[in-house]
């Protein structure tokens, strides 16, 4: 899990060059999951508590059709505003006034006969049958985004089922994953990131009706009733956050969703102190390949390579390193093996051997 709710610049020149490279959307795709595929634990399954990386099974599908409807969210508001703008000014065009008539005058007497015409045609003049449309108005969106339509709108009864359960059974929602559900609000985390959604009554459409401050020790979220703020969640954090990292969005009439940013590399018992904490022990403690280092990348990559080498009876890397080695001095001069094929089986190479 990351923070789905990104909306960067930053990877478009990287991303635009694979896009022209592979000539659709289509390979794009596939050179996209071909990645999460070789490179990550997405793919993964966790089937049994033994298991280290990966996911329970539909996380990972939930995860990607969530992403998608975040978006395919925006898109449509995008395109209703859009026509809705279009509207108002189309609107606006046909109710506008006519353009002023340009009079050219040569003299003083002119002018005063122009003057009091004017005048008279005013005084004449009767008011329009229809209101004049108004300006169109825009308001800021700040941080406020209108993602996936998937967030989870529990009901009473469903929030304290859901809080009294396992973590087990936290860990099979995506909303829940590494976390835990409780009264108001839901929350799961990975290993840079807390994800916190706060579930709000299904009036609550638009960004303006909620309030959210996110300090580096503390949250507060409120939704707007008339002129007084009625507070959903709000206390100190267990662990500090970078705010400059942290988002939030709304997902209209059924959360708030937090997108927090860790400052340490640390696993949460807890959003809130105070609140009753969940057994870190019984959560997906490893972290995502994603998250990893070139160097630890190169590593695991070794290290993968190396088991299935094992599995089919083939050279693993250190060996194939040595190989390498031997077969330059094989056929020189002076070898006793000049002349005949090089055999890897006449070697055994232990590990240890080797500096990788």
């Amino acid at each position: 899990m990351s923070s789905t709710l990104q909306m960067t610049e930053l990877y478009d020149n990287a991303l635009l060059g694979i896009l022209q490279h592979v000539g659709n959307i289509q390979n794009f795709l596939q050179v996209y999951f071909g990645f999460l595929y070789r490179k990550t634990d997405f793919y993964r399954i966790l089937n049994s508590p033994n298991d280290r990386m990966g996911f329970p099974p539909g996380v990972a599908e939930k995860m990607v059709f969530k992403t998608f409807k975040m978006f395919d969210q925006i898109a449509a508001r995008d395109r209703e505003r859009a026509a809705r703008e279009m509207e108002l000014r189309e609107r606006a065009e046909k109710e506008a006034p006519p353009p002023v008539e340009e009079v050219v005058v040569e003299s003083e007497q002119e002018v005063e006969t122009v003057a009091e015409k004017k005048e008279e045609e005013s005084e004449n003049a009767t008011p329009p049958s229809g209101a004049q449309a108004p300006p169109l108005k825009t308001e800021p969106v700040g941080k406020e985004l209108v993602p996936s339509s998937t967030g989870r709108q529990a009901t009473p009864s469903s929030e304290t089922a859901l809080t009294d359960c396992g973590q087990a059974q936290f860990q099979a929602d995506p909303d829940s994953y590494n976390g835990a559900v409780r009264d108001n609000y839901s929350w799961s985390q990975d290993y840079t990131d807390v994800e916190v959604r706060v579930f709000v009554p299904t009036n609550v459409i638009k960004g303006k009706q909620v309030s959210v401050n996110l300090q580096p020790g503390s949250i507060r979220v409120a939704v707007k009733e008339g002129e007084t703020d009625r507070v959903l969640i709000e206390g100190e954090l267990s662990h500090k956050i970078n705010t400059e990292n942290s988002l939030w969005s709304l997902e209209p009439g059924k959360c708030v969703l937090l997108s927090l940013s860790k400052c340490g590399e640390v696993w949460w018992s807890a959003v809130l102190k105070g609140e009753k904490e969940i057994d870190v022990n019984q959560i997906n403690r490893e972290r995502s390949m994603a998250s990893v280092d070139e160097e630890e990348h190169a590593v695991l990559d070794r290290l993968t390579f190396d088991y299935r080498q094992k599995l089919q009876g083939l050279p693993q890397s250190h060996e194939m390193k040595v190989h390498e080695m031997l077969k330059k001095g094989w056929d020189a001069e002076g070898s006793p093996f000049k002349g005949q094929t090089f055999d890897p089986a006449m070697f055994d190479i232990p590990a240890s051997a080797v500096q990788l």
